[in-house]
């Protein structure tokens, strides 16, 4: 166990079939703290028994919940982890031996590498890999996180990137990605309508289309993880029209 303070701070909602691997692979940090955003399964039940402190938050946003963490911790350093997502033995001693530095550590931010498993294989193009996140912070630099929709942190210092992965299970099947899609859309959509984004038509659905396909096939090669990697690539394309359509929606309405 870290001789540093070390907080894992998890956000849940519903986890009860995922977040027991998640605390497993974080028992060798000093703290863990669990954001409950409204369970109603046994994820707060199961938390407690792994010793997390859980705290309750009402907030609305990824970046509000991840604040709500950041302000209970009472590490020295904060760790950031999905319920989806596993540390590794050696992305664990990696961690380990950077908090426990007895130098003066430089750098106070640090992008951690994962490996995404999608349908039960793990993807090494379309984008997929390494998927560097900023999850590992000194807690005095990380000043709070940003964003209704992809959060990103505001620290200070600057950021280096570590080796190890996180494991993260990203999609196990179609109806888990339709249901996430159908979520994350709302929320994007209503964002690029508060921006008061261009009114959508036929050309700015080609485009839009058109951009996905050739980030997620071509430029990110999604093509080379095989059949997997097809129908994960097209299915963003699909999850970006829906995105699009829902805003075209909200700005039919508001004629």
């Amino acid at each position: 166990m870290s001789t540093k303070k070390l907080t894992a701070i998890v956000i849940v909602k519903n986890e009860q079939d995922k977040i027991t691997d998640c605390l497993e692979s974080l028992t060798w940090c000093n703290e863990v703290v669990v954001v409950d955003t409204g369970s109603v399964d046994n994820t707060v039940k199961i938390a407690k028994s792994y010793g997390a402190r859980v705290i309750q938050s009402k907030k609305k946003s990824f970046d509000e919940w991840r604040n709500d963490g950041l302000k209970c911790a009472l590490g020295e350093w904060v760790l950031y982890i999905d319920a989806d997502e596993r540390v590794t033995p050696d992305l664990q001693k990696e961690i380990d031996l950077l908090v426990n530095n007895k130098k003066s550590v430089i750098n106070n931010a640090f992008a951690i590498p994962r490996k995404n498993i999608i349908f039960g294989k793990e993807f090494k193009f379309g984008g997929e890999y390494p998927d560097f996140q900023k999850r590992l912070f000194q807690k005095k630099s990380l000043v709070k996180w940003t964003g209704k929709v992809h959060e990103q942190p505001e620290f200070k210092g600057e950021l280096r990137h570590l080796t190890n992965a996180l494991i993260h299970l990203k999609h196990n099947n179609l109806s888990d990605m339709v249901k996430k899609t159908n979520d994350w859309s709302e929320i994007e959509a209503k964002l690029m309508f508060d921006a008061n984004h261009p009114p959508m038509n036929i050309p700015r659905f080609i485009s839009a289309i058109a951009r996905e396909f050739w980030d997620r096939m071509i430029r990110k090669q999604g093509f080379r993880d095989g059949p997997e990697g097809v129908v994960y690539s097209l299915y963003q394309v699909f999850s970006r029209l829906v995105s699009y359509a829902k805003l075209w929606e909200m700005q039919e309405k508001a004629k």
